[in-house]
């Protein structure tokens, strides 16, 4: 079980750099304390965002802000070597668990980030090369060097994480899901988390509602045009609130930087959405009844 107590919905900072938004060191600062004034105090990231420059551009951000370590959780990722300048050496995308590789990069993190552990570090992708007792054993080493406190994982299967789980403890695993990809509700992947006590934590929780205009989005948003006057709140907000409800205890990483996004994505954490709109919901997106 976690050690780390997370906040009810976690800020991605993928986007915040050179990837998106660009976002210099002060806007970055501001970021973080719009964040934790909106109870959003966990942090999450992965060595490779920004091309490996978002975790040194947001450790700076974070050093400059004098906000107290205490005051917020970070998590982080390793295992994907990516092609970029920032690493010449790679001449094909492809993933590393060596234990070495795995204890060099948190170290590489810490530094980045400006702190002295991670609260939650994760292996960002499976691979068909990992060695279940070599990650074991750099996880233990981490965790007995005081540099991460819980270890969990990222995209992995039911099947991957029991490899792993039998030889270290897994606490979470980051998974895609959402209203429009509930596949993780479906194939077993939650159940077996809710089984053995490893918590979900789901990217890109809002789905495809914003980004497609397909006739699965559209009878969505028409659902949530009548949601609307029900709740008084918007369709993000309604969908993270839908990912809220499941009972592995989901919890949505958001991406966004925009500062009224922000504030009303918060509320989903407070609302308790009725349980036939969040059947109605999942109805228009598979696009008919329930089986």
């Amino acid at each position: 079980m976690s050690k780390t107590a997370l906040s009810p919905i976690i800020s991605g900072t993928m986007n915040w750099g050179i990837w998106d938004k660009n976002l210099t060191t002060k806007e970055m600062e501001n970021m973080i304390q719009i964040c934790i004034e909106n109870k959003i105090t966990t942090f999450d990231h992965a060595d490779i965002y920004g091309d490996y420059t978002t975790e040194a551009d947001f450790g700076k951000a974070f050093k400059t802000s004098k906000i107290s370590r205490e005051k917020l959780q970070l998590i982080t990722k390793c295992g994907i070597q990516m092609v970029t300048e920032n690493r010449p050496e790679n001449k094909i995308k492809y993933y590393d668990y060596s234990k070495d590789y795995i204890i060099k990069s948190v170290e590489g993190s810490l530094k980045n980030l400006k702190t002295d552990y991670v609260d939650v570090f994760l292996l960002h992708r499976p691979s068909p090369l990992m060695q279940a007792d070599e990650i074991a054993e750099a996880v233990e080493k981490l965790k007995a060097d005081g540099k991460i406190i819980d270890f969990g994982l990222s995209n992995f299967t039911s099947s991957q994480t029991e490899l792993i789980r039998q030889k270290t403890e897994v606490s979470y695993n980051q998974v895609q899901f959402s209203a429009t990809h509930f596949e993780p509700m479906v194939d077993g992947s939650l159940d077996y988390m809710q089984t053995h006590g490893i918590r979900p934590l789901s990217w890109n929780p809002l789905g495809t509602v914003f980004r497609e205009d397909t006739k699965k989005t559209r009878r969505l948003k028409k659902l949530f045009s009548t949601l609307l006057e029900k709740y008084h709140l918007g369709a993000d907000t309604l969908l993270l609130a839908w990912v809220l409800k499941h009972p592995a205890g989901v919890i949505p990483i958001a991406g966004t930087v925009n500062v009224a996004r922000i504030q009303s994505l918060v509320k989903a954490a407070e609302l308790e959405m009725d349980k036939e709109d969040w059947f109605s919901i999942w109805t228009e997106s598979m696009g008919e009844d329930v089986p």
